[in-house]
């Protein structure tokens, strides 16, 4: 019966991703079938952690953070929640020997977005590291399926990668950001005099990162690649559209790119692929 529980289990992370992220969950449907449902399982915990931090206006974030830590250290330690998403979080970080200082690092991001904080170098990398490279990491544990090896030649790949896509979500959500949640995460910057050149600076910074993390891809073992690739492909995409709006039209809308629009744009990119 405790199969079922864990079917059960993988479903939920499976609808709490597609109901979050279509641009993910199109690129997860070109994962191998074989570990698909563990890239569920880790977008579905850290999907649950952030909309604590994020969303849960007129609660107490700070105690429901702290319990949602306990209950994902309690299904660690018994392999096994009654909340499906810790259950099914829980079998993946053991199918795949997930370092549990990863998944400390990533509360400890989160533990951050309870503040009000003025983000200098060191906080904003710190920030990165725990909120979204480390994601990464979790991620290429699957995807590297227990090869050690190839899972320490792919992670500094797999960390640039992270952090180029968590700085793309930064400049897409500044405005909701700072005028909702009273957050700014890049060091040393006010937007009251958000200036192009200080725009520019974010830009060239996150290029290197895209650049760094593309060789990696292109090493990822066949059964993650394409989807990695794709959601590569979408990131970038994202971030060329933020790059042509002036300084002003970021600070007063969200940046989107359409289904319609990220159907297209993926269908072209597997047709384009050669792989080296």
């Amino acid at each position: 019966m405790k199969l079922l529980f864990d079917q059960f289990s993988s479903r939920a992370s499976k609808i709490i991703t597609d109901s979050y992220s279509t641009s993910f969950s199109l690129g997860i449907l070109y994962i191998n079938k074989r570990i698909r449902g563990d890239i569920y399982a880790i977008y579905g915990f850290v999907r649950i952690a952030d909309e604590i931090v994020d969303s849960f206006e007129g609660y107490d974030k700070k105690t429901l953070l702290e319990n949602f830590k306990t209950e994902t250290w309690e299904a660690l330690d018994k392999r096994i929640s009654v909340n499906p998403i810790l259950n099914s979080f829980q079998k993946t970080v053991h199918d795949y020997n997930i370092r549990y200082e990863l998944i400390e690092v990533f509360f400890q991001s989160m533990e951050m977005d309870l503040k009000k904080i003025n983000y200098d170098d060191k906080k904003y990398e710190q920030y990165i590291l725990g909120s979204a490279e480390v994601v990464g990491l979790m991620c290429l544990h699957v995807f590297t399926e227990n090869n050690n090896e190839t899972y320490e030649e792919l992670k500094p790949f797999a960390m640039k990668l992270g952090s180029a896509f968590q700085k793309v979500n930064f400049l897409r959500d500044l405005k909701d950001d700072f005028h909702l949640l009273g957050r700014t995460y890049f060091p040393n910057l006010n937007l009251m005099e958000f200036t192009v050149q200080a725009k520019k600076q974010i830009e060239q910074d996150i290029e290197r990162d895209f650049a760094m993390a593309l060789p990696g891809i292109k090493k990822l073992p066949p059964s993650s690649r394409t989807g990695v690739y794709l959601a590569y492909i979408y990131y970038l995409s994202l971030f060329n559209k933020i790059k042509r709006l002036p300084v002003t039209g970021l600070l007063n809308k969200r940046v989107r790119i359409n289904n319609g629009k990220k159907l297209s744009l993926m269908f072209n990119s597997l047709l384009q692929i050669k792989w080296a």
